[in-house]
């Protein structure tokens, strides 16, 4: 889908990138998604308010892993890239919020103020490209590729998701998979149910255990993006990869029956969901699941890091998982990313920090507590769990995917659209407007 720059970079971001925080500056201190667990600290790190320097051997590391695994395996990361540079300071400069809402207001605000933090998290796909590359904000990393040997090692799949005009832009630290259900094993054994794999199977098994009194399908939709999430791995699951990808290229039309249909089963979904799913965020959703409050739960394998990392479930014991109904075969992409900003003060820590985080040892410290699989397709297996083996395999095999709540599908401003759509319908319920306004929002990204 051909797009031309209509608008300032900074107006772009700040009514594209965030979707509940303004962009005039940090904003005030969000509450913590993790539920009773502290925003991340550093350890001897030191945690940043601003971004300034006070010495030359210092890297600042900015992104909105502040809970659940995502938090851990920051800390082991930045553990091993200080055993590596004990000279190297390091500032954890970690803002809260869901899918980083919080901390694309912050960036935003200092991207356009001349004070980027040294390398900070962004989704690979149009959330990259789009903004800071297309904005001429960040330095092309094709000589750390080459001297690294990455081009070997990341899928060019991949790579591409990273690049343009020839020039690659981040480091992938990681793919997450986005299509994923996470079932509590308990739940269904006790009500001799199986877990569904198809929607026709999901409304039987929803009817069955909500006559139980249990909540079918936990949703934590306070910050939109969920429901953006669980919305996509529908549509995905009614058109088919091939379809779905299509309507990112134009070759789709967003009116097609099949988007229709996916609204539909959406909203039949949601007669399923916990009633106070509007006051919860994703981690209140996934741990309905692990305290057996709810059956199932759609959210990207970050959920897996949580039941493990932080509340020590064990995967096929306690919980368990199968890819989001009708979606077998298919392989929904999250990739988590960090660059080189132009004109940071720390650009040779920097470069270091950036070896550690695309080094097969930074991946297989990070990944792990993460719950996610590593980027590099030759990480040692054996540190993985049973869940990560099968992810690797998917990975590897499955048609993939890009993900519209992650930033990987669509540009920026129509992901938001999206957003937006999706929120009205998850309270309305009207499956022509949607519709129409999902049209709506692809024609203006066609112009």
């Amino acid at each position: 889908m051909k797009r031309t720059v209509k608008v300032s970079l900074v107006a772009t971001l700040c009514a594209a990138l965030l979707l509940a925080a303004g962009c005039g500056g940090a904003p005030s201190q969000p509450a913590n998604q993790g539920g009773s667990n502290p925003p991340a600290q550093s350890g001897s790190q030191t945690q940043s308010s601003g971004g300034e320097a006070s010495s030359e051997k210092q890297v600042e590391i900015f992104s909105w892993w502040t809970g659940a695994g995502e938090a851990a395996g920051l800390e082991g990361l930045i553990k091993l890239f200080t055993e590596k540079h004990p000279d190297i300071e390091v500032i954890n400069a970690a803002v809260a919020g869901g899918a980083g809402t919080n901390a694309k207001a912050v960036l935003a605000s200092r991207m356009s103020g001349g004070n980027p933090p040294d390398t900070f998290q962004v989704h690979a796909g149009h959330e990259l490209l789009d903004t800071w590359v297309a904005a001429d904000k960040m330095e092309p990393l094709n000589f750390l590729y080459e001297s690294e040997g990455w081009n070997n090692v990341f899928p060019k799949q991949l790579i591409d998701m990273m690049s343009k005009d020839g020039n690659v832009y981040s480091v992938a630290v990681n793919i997450h998979r986005g299509n994923v259900m996470w079932y509590n094993t308990k739940v269904f054994a006790d009500n001799n149910l199986t877990p569904p794999t198809t929607f026709d199977e999901f409304f039987t098994v929803a009817e069955a255990l909500k006559a139980k009194g249990i909540t079918p399908l936990a949703l934590g939709d306070k910050e939109p993006w969920t429901a953006l999430h669980l919305f996509e791995s529908v549509l995905l699951g009614v058109l088919g990869p091939d379809k779905y990808n299509g309507l990112f290229d134009g070759s789709v039309p967003w009116d097609d029956p099949g988007v229709r249909q996916a609204l539909e089963t959406f909203k039949r979904m949601l007669q399923y969901v916990n009633d106070d799913h509007a006051a919860r965020n994703w981690q209140d959703a996934s741990q309905l699941v692990a305290q057996g409050k709810a059956a199932m739960n759609v959210m990207g394998d970050w959920a897996k890091g949580y039941f493990t990392t932080d509340l020590n479930l064990k995967g096929n014991v306690d919980f368990g998982w199968a890819p989001s109904w009708n979606t077998e075969g298919t392989f929904m992409v999250v990739s988590d990313t960090f660059g080189l900003p132009k004109g940071i003060q720390h650009r040779d820590a920097t470069i270091e920090f950036l070896k550690v985080l695309g080094s097969k040892e930074g991946q297989d410290v990070f990944n792990p507590l993460k719950g996610s699989i590593p980027a590099r397709t030759d990480a040692d297996v054996s540190k993985y769990d049973e869940y990560s083996k099968e992810a690797m395999q998917d990975w590897s095999t499955n048609k993939l995917t890009p993900s519209i709540a992650h930033g990987s599908a669509a540009s920026p401003g129509f992901s938001e659209k999206i957003t937006q759509v999706i929120t009205v319908f998850v309270t309305t319920g009207d499956v022509d407007q949607a519709v129409a306004d999902l049209v709506a929002a692809a024609s203006a990204e066609l112009k």
